[in-house]
């Protein structure tokens, strides 16, 4: 007899809880082998490919394409050994065999077996209120019998509007009961409910408040826009910034830059340069590459550089990390940072690669902007924003000339240093734009 095992979505890592479904790689009925990618999800870092640790055929998917799963909720179950002797609507109510962990753990996935099923012992015990006069059933009889469910967000939607599961007819294959048909059930048991005194069901609550809110296209807060949203308020609530900035003379960077590459070889990009610029002043003032530890009361000198930078995508804005960016030099810093736009434009970062960073160099003058005051991004200390370089008016060796001219401004944690020290810093990083040789001394 075949042996059930239920996959969980695994801890994706970097304090990732839930991630959406955006497609499945496997229909119930195929066959898998071990660390056979099973289902493609998007968490708020990145796309992932997530592979099942067992071999087997897969007797149930949880989750439909574009909804979203706690870390910790049963993804698939797949039937090792011998081939499973029930239909999909009955293999879905077998229940999988207990362990103390999640399966077999993935590499460089964690396991938050335990604390997910805390959380589904606590929902099955609330008590369910009656909807349109019916009384509800019990949670522990809501999930007895041989229901034809599949989701465990159909079960859910049933279980929250006292719904009982087991007097619908499914219209999927099998009678298999879908979200849809949950969803007509309330709607039509919500239709010929007469007007009394009595308190309005939840969905006429609902339908009354989104009647009051005024008309407009409502986007979710999910994915890459909620995670940037989460952070960006963290960054504002915690962080006291103060944001300094200076214009600078980058006409001898630009030559330089030209001069490297009409020299043969991989091309340099300017925004290797600029993190060029960005390490060697972290190493003379190092209280910007750092964190601050609220609950120690302590600030955390880094050792290492981690470089993220902004990139913009058709998903929203994201990080990637330069990781050991203070031991690079140009050359591997082009490439490393072509690696990463490419990634980052194609979905295929991973969550290590949107990480970690130290500190965040961000170049909007590719919007066509000179100045901005960045919003530091969290926990880091601070994040160095680099305008457009674009032919200006400008006093050179004591006459007027036309220079190419960039604003540079740096928005810093005040807790960790004091304006003179960012001011030090953004100095330093406008006298390498406006001499490069000054970087040979830290050569």
């Amino acid at each position: 007899m075949a042996q059930v095992l239920e996959f969980k979505l695994p801890d994706l890592g970097e304090g990732l809880t839930e991630a959406e479904i955006v497609r499945w790689l496997v229909e119930v009925g195929d066959v898998v082998a071990v660390d056979q990618p099973v289902v493609e999800v998007e968490t708020a870092k990145a796309m992932v490919d997530v592979p099942c640790p067992y071999a087997g055929v897969v007797t149930a998917r949880y989750g439909e394409e574009g909804s979203e799963l706690p870390v910790g909720a049963p993804l698939i179950t797949v039937a090792v050994g011998a081939p499973a002797s029930g239909g999909p609507a009955e293999v879905a109510e077998t229940e999988a065999p207990k362990t103390e962990g999640s399966g077999n753990v993935l590499v460089g996935y964690g396991t938050s077996d335990a604390p997910a099923r805390r959380r589904r012992v606590r929902r099955e015990q609330q008590v369910l209120a009656p909807v349109n006069g019916r009384p509800a059933p019990e949670a522990s009889e809501a999930v007895q019998g041989p229901v034809a469910v599949i989701s465990p967000l159909v079960r859910r939607l049933a279980r929250e509007n006292g719904l009982d599961l087991r007097a619908l007819t499914g219209s999927g294959p099998d009678g298999l009961i879908l979200r849809a048909d949950v969803e007509h059930a309330l709607r039509t048991a919500a239709a010929p409910a007469p007007a009394t005194a009595a308190a309005p069901a939840p969905a006429t609550t609902a339908a009354t408040a989104t009647a009051a809110a005024p008309a407009g296209t409502r986007v979710p807060l999910k994915g890459v826009r909620g995670a940037v949203a989460d952070k960006l308020s963290r960054s504002r609530t915690e962080i006291p910034d103060a944001t300094c900035w200076v214009d600078a003379d980058a006409t001898e960077l630009m030559r330089a830059r030209t001069a490297m590459n009409a020299a043969g070889g991989p091309k340099i990009s300017l925004i290797a340069l600029l993190a060029r610029i960005c390490t060697a002043a972290l190493a003379r003032f190092p209280e910007l590459n750092s964190t601050v530890d609220t609950a120690a009361r302590e600030i955390v000198r880094l050792d290492a550089v981690h470089l993220g930078f902004a990139a913009q995508t058709e998903r929203g804005l994201v990080v990637p990390v330069v990781k050991d960016a203070h031991g690079r030099d140009a050359q591997s810093l082009s490439a490393e940072f072509a690696r990463l736009t490419e990634s980052a434009r194609t979905g295929s970062l991973t969550p290590a690669e949107l990480t970690g960073g130290t500190f965040t160099l961000n170049n909007y003058g590719v919007f066509g902007v000179d100045g901005s005051t960045p919003i530091i991004n969290h926990p880091e200390a601070a994040m160095l924003g680099v305008g457009r370089i674009v032919p200006k008016p400008w006093v050179h060796e004591g006459e007027l000339a036309v220079r190419q001219v960039v604003q540079l401004s740096l928005t810093f944690d005040h807790r960790v240093c004091d304006g003179g020290t960012a001011g030090g810093f953004l100095r330093y990083v406008a006298d390498c734009v406006e001499q490069p040789a000054v970087l040979l001394r830290t050569l």
